[in-house]
């Protein structure tokens, strides 16, 4: 099994999560360890899953599941991004002067984590031939590895977040949002045109 290149597809998988952890710990007031740890290991498990589901789907599900995946994380971000500036502007409008938030809604992490993943599920139909996969032992050991990846990455992207959202909380918020809806635009062109 090729390790390398698993480690390379881990971290090109972890970078959407990571920017969406780097956000959230942005526009969080308090960022605490079990904050920052529930945020990676949501993402970490949806990494973990999305490559094993995208494996057990196969080849027979690989044109539908490339079809629409680019479509759902488009919307997906898009729509959470666009929450997140309507209300930085409402939280502007009403005069608050902290505009962070205290936690993140689960079913707020649980889209983030879908939108975020939703290329793993592709990539796991392609995983066995990229870095020799072959047996379930195999494919589990990637996909632990590509979780592990992830979990730390996002990590990490909370206490980054952080920081930069001490520096500017005010306008953290709307970043934030902007910035989903760019990881969603990117993720559509990246599928429609390359």
């Amino acid at each position: 099994m090729d390790y390398v290149s698993l480690c390379g597809i881990g971290l090109g998988l972890a970078m959407d999560a990571f920017a969406v952890c780097i956000t959230n710990g942005a526009i969080t007031r308090k960022v605490t360890f079990w904050f920052a740890a529930k945020l990676a290991l949501c993402f970490g498990l949806f990494q973990s899953v999305m490559p094993l589901l995208g494996w057990l789907i196969g080849k027979a599900g690989e044109n539908i599941i490339s079809a629409v995946d680019h479509w759902i994380a488009l919307i997906l971000l898009s729509y959470l991004g666009i929450s997140m500036i309507r209300e930085a502007h409402r939280k502007k409008q009403c005069g608050l002067r902290d505009r962070r938030q205290n936690d993140i809604k689960l079913k707020t992490l649980f889209a983030l984590a879908i939108a975020t993943s939703i290329d793993a599920l592709a990539t796991g139909i392609l995983l066995p031939s990229a870095v020799g996969a072959s047996t379930v032992f195999l494919m589990g050991i990637s996909v632990l590895i590509i979780g592990t990846i992830t979990f730390a990455v996002c990590l990490a992207g909370v206490y980054i977040g952080k920081k930069f959202g001490a520096l500017c909380s005010c306008h953290a918020e709307t970043f934030g949002g902007i910035v989903l809806v760019g990881i969603g635009i990117k993720i559509f062109i990246d599928h429609m045109f390359f």
